[in-house]
């Protein structure tokens, strides 16, 4: 009789340990979600303060396209990613016309950044948002949505100022060559 007991008190230890874990892990799981779900909303808020911030560098009515932030320098640690984010606006009469970009390192700067930083490659640190094909933007209108030239910075780069430059061409107009704007990327620990 005193085994069947002692199974039973085993059983029942047994079935309250699970009951406990599963609470558990029905609260972290909540508790994760929540975290992501927060973490999400945090990014559309910023999104839209650099989309509100883009939109006010479009005072003038000439600007073709804008980068930001304004100051054209943007600091990235050490395993870390960040970026900048800019906008193009159709100032060509006529109806939609199409525009294409490219993000590279500026032509002077390549071999300084070979020699300097020991980078032989810095376009490989560009993670999204290095070009577009084709970009339709209404005439005297600008993008909905301004686009992000993502960075990621490995660990083991070297600190680094690295000047990198955005080219806009307009694939449908008279003058293919729509401008161009610089910023430097400057990798810190």
């Amino acid at each position: 009789m005193k085994t069947r007991k002692a199974a039973m008190e085993m059983s029942v230890g047994t079935l309250v340990t699970i009951v406990l874990l599963m609470v558990v892990l029905v609260l972290g799981i909540v508790l994760v979600r929540t975290i992501f779900k927060s973490g999400t909303n945090a990014v559309n808020e910023i999104d839209a303060q650099v989309q509100d911030q883009i939109n006010k560098l479009f005072a003038d009515e000439a600007t073709k396209f804008v980068v930001y932030p304004p100051s054209r320098e943007i600091s990235i640690a050490q395993g870390d990613s960040a970026g900048v984010g800019f906008s193009i606006r159709n100032v060509e009469s006529g109806n939609t016309k199409t525009f294409r970009y490219v993000t590279a390192v500026k032509d002077t700067e390549k071999a300084r950044v070979r020699r300097d930083c020991n980078i032989n490659n810095p376009e490989n640190l560009l993670l999204l948002g290095g070009s577009e094909e084709r970009i339709k933007i209404p005439s005297g209108n600008k993008m909905e949505t301004a686009k992000l030239i993502r960075f990621d910075i490995p660990k083991t780069t070297p600190l680094c100022i690295i000047r990198y430059i955005i080219t806009v061409t307009c694939i449908d107009c008279d003058q293919r060559d729509y401008g161009s704007t610089d910023f430097d990327l400057k990798i810190v620990s």
